[in-house]
């Protein structure tokens, strides 16, 4: 896929939760550093010590920047919860950056949450009209509302109330004193998962984030479902009898790490069955198959070890380009995308290319990697995109906002091969994206058909 930082495409945000674990802050630092490729932009814990009392600290940064050991040590506590952060609705800043933390004479609590809700503008009016007062401008803070607003009743029940109000895509966690509440939406959208650690218990965005910090995988936490997790172990609510399963395809695609399973299927493994397809049903005479870095590369050796080409490094991805370098302008970003990937002219001087990458958004990386092959020698450079265009945008957590931003919102392929530079160009069906994960039956393909699975207010 175009490269984050210079095309305007994020993930959502991730989250990671910790119960019963001996210095869950630092336990709950491994576990976003597993998912920091899902936020960059800002990061948080909050824990609860063993007297009750709630600890936080977050910054703006990568984990390895804001998280010291000083700093971890001052969230002392066997129960933890973190989030990741890329700014989608609300924008950024050191006030959105979560978890967030409410003292409230019901009982003090946290939350982090992942995703966008649809409905967040009517719900805040909603809530300001009965004396809210929002310290943030992000719609995370909206289900801390509608909890309070319950007063006395059971917390649960609270819960399962407020989440019934909720419109989009969303993962929240909650963490009171006592217990962690893990809680998806109705839809499926966001990925959600509970490991086992000896006697304790994980929650994370991602299955990468259990290996990552010692737990085994112990289930999904399935849509409009609350897990609540305490010294009782679990127990599960449902909150909405409307329950689908439409995971995000782009989840699969090109948001989680390779080494996550989504739901029973491994994202490594559909990236590869993408790229086998794609040479299935678009074969190309070339002399080498290169993948976009880094998360094309499954899908391009899927696609050369269906073709018999061998696969080439014939782009290099640079580890040492920082977030510092991000600039707003157009030339900037294009400066960019020459710092972040280089062509190996050795590699493909002379040489027929099949370009293999997960998608398209705004066009203009694609079109530098087009040059940039072609500078290096490349005769040829025929590109294979790993899932269907991106025509409509995605109003779920995913920076995409409007038709503008997108190159195939407006133009068929042939204007886009045009415009990009191949020789040719081929997306994959949405057929084919689906049934390169057999697990599943459905997912989100909003962002490709414009059918959103909720309402959009």
């Amino acid at each position: 896929m175009e490269d984050l930082e210079f095309r305007g495409l994020h993930e959502e945000c991730g989250v990671f939760g910790a119960w019963h674990v001996a210095d869950a802050a630092r336990i709950s630092y491994y576990g976003l550093h597993s998912l920091q490729h899902r936020g960059q932009e800002g990061c948080g814990i909050v824990t609860v010590g063993d007297d009750g009392a709630f600890h936080r600290y977050k910054g703006l940064g990568l984990v390895t920047e804001v998280f010291k050991d000083e700093n971890l040590r001052s969230c002392p506590g066997s129960c933890a919860i973190g989030h990741v952060r890329y700014s989608t609705h609300g924008g950024g800043g050191l006030d959105n950056v979560q978890p967030f933390y409410f003292r409230h004479y019901s009982g003090d609590f946290a939350l982090a949450h992942n995703g966008n809700i649809t409905n967040a503008r009517q719900l805040t009016d909603f809530l300001e009209r009965k004396g809210s007062l929002f310290h943030s401008t992000s719609d995370s803070e909206i289900l801390a509302h509608l909890v309070t607003k319950r007063g006395n009743e059971p917390r649960i029940t609270a819960i399962l109330e407020a989440l019934n109000m909720l419109e989009g895509a969303f993962a929240f966690l909650i963490m009171t004193k006592n217990r962690i509440y893990a809680c998806r939406d109705k839809y499926g959208l966001r990925p959600l998962v509970i490991g086992r650690r000896g006697d304790s218990y994980v929650v994370a965005s991602e299955t990468c984030a259990l290996e990552a910090t010692g737990a085994t995988f112990l289930r999904d936490v399935d849509p409009g479902e609350v897990i609540c997790i305490d010294a009782h172990g679990l127990r599960s609510n449902t909150y909405s009898r409307f329950r689908r399963n439409k995971m995000c395809a782009m989840e699969y695609i090109y948001f989680s790490r390779p080494d996550s399973d989504i739901e029973g299927c491994n994202v490594h493994a559909f990236r590869k069955e993408t790229g086998r397809r794609l040479f299935r049903v678009a074969p190309v005479e070339a002399d080498i198959v290169v993948g976009v870095p880094d998360s094309s590369l499954s899908a391009a050796s899927g696609y050369a070890e269906e073709s018999g080409l061998p696969y080439e490094m014939g782009l290099v991805k640079s580890k040492y380009v920082g977030r510092t370098f991000i600039q707003p302008s157009q030339e900037m970003r294009e400066l960019g995308v020459k710092m972040k990937l280089s062509a190996v002219r050795s590699i493909v001087s002379g040489r027929r290319i099949v370009l293999i990458d997960d998608s398209i958004v705004r066009g203009t990386t694609s079109r530098k990697i087009v040059s940039m092959l072609r500078e290096a020698g490349a005769t040829e450079v025929h590109v294979r995109i790993a899932s269907p265009p991106i025509t409509h945008p995605c109003y779920y957590g995913v920076d995409i906002s409007c038709y503008d931003e997108l190159i195939s919102a407006r133009r068929s392929v042939e204007e886009v091969r045009q415009l990009i530079g191949a020789d040719s160009l081929f997306f994959l069906s949405k057929e084919d994206t689906l049934a390169s994960a057999p697990c599943r039956s459905d997912m989100c393909f909003a962002c490709f058909t414009g059918d959103y699975p909720t309402a959009l207010y």
